[in-house]
């Protein structure tokens, strides 16, 4: 008789969901043409709203972040401020490097789409609804924190319908959440159980513990419809 631990155990509600959607997940290097910001001195009393990847990067002349696959023709969203400086972007998907060029953003929405050229179709991620999820509700968030690829965190989401502004952003309808956000997660997706994606990864409040912010996966799916697989 097959044991009950090698059937796993029945609390890990979390590991199939993971498996499922982990390649469609990318990471993203890019090196930076920005000096260092001016705003950066000013930013914890000005705007308590932060990108998580943006202060290292001033120094570094480099920045990690995450994305996903929206086509698989490899095209890819994220958040606009990863990329937007970027002289040089470059991808890692299913263990593989790929170089990678801006073909489209949103400045004003934190939002980018980049395109690789993969030699055969790359699994897509699934767009849900966030206008279904609900405050309590288990969400998943996947991501490339410090160039640590595929790291998963846990949380709920802790309130719906959020907006705030940052130095150059505007938030219109975020998703705040308590599962961890750190420097690289930005541009990542916040999964349901359902495996679709309901968020991406933005921001988080200076200085807080479990106070992360996705954009929601509604505010999004009409901006970027032209990069989308027909259905």
């Amino acid at each position: 008789m097959k044991r009950l631990q090698d059937q796993g155990h029945p609390a890990n509600i979390f590991v199939n969901v993971i498996d499922s959607v982990k390649d469609c997940i990318v990471s993203i290097e890019t090196e930076n043409t920005y000096e260092r910001n001016p705003w950066r001195s000013m930013a914890p009393f000005f705007f308590p709203f932060l990108h998580p990847d943006m202060e290292d990067a001033l120094e570094r002349g480099k920045s990690f972040g995450t994305g996903f696959i929206i086509h698989p023709r490899g095209y890819i969203l994220t958040n606009q401020h990863i990329v937007s400086d970027g002289r040089a972007i470059t991808v890692r998907a299913l263990n593989k490097t790929y170089k990678a060029r801006l073909i489209w953003e949103d400045k004003k929405r934190d939002l980018a789409v980049i395109k690789v050229a993969p030699p055969a179709p790359l699994p897509r991620a699934v767009l849900g609804k966030s206008e279904k999820a609900r405050v309590g509700e288990w969400v998943i968030a996947i991501g490339n924190p410090l160039g640590l690829e595929n790291t998963v965190t846990v949380g709920v989401i802790s309130a719906k319908g959020r907006a705030f502004e940052t130095a150059h952003h505007v938030y219109e309808d975020v998703i705040q959440t308590d599962a961890a956000i750190n420097p690289g997660n930005s541009g990542g997706p916040l999964f349901n159980l359902y495996g679709e994606v309901i968020g991406m990864n933005a921001a988080i409040v200076r200085g807080s513990q479990s106070i992360g912010f996705a954009i929601a996966i509604d505010e999004i799916k009409p901006r970027i419809k032209n990069f989308l697989p027909l259905r």
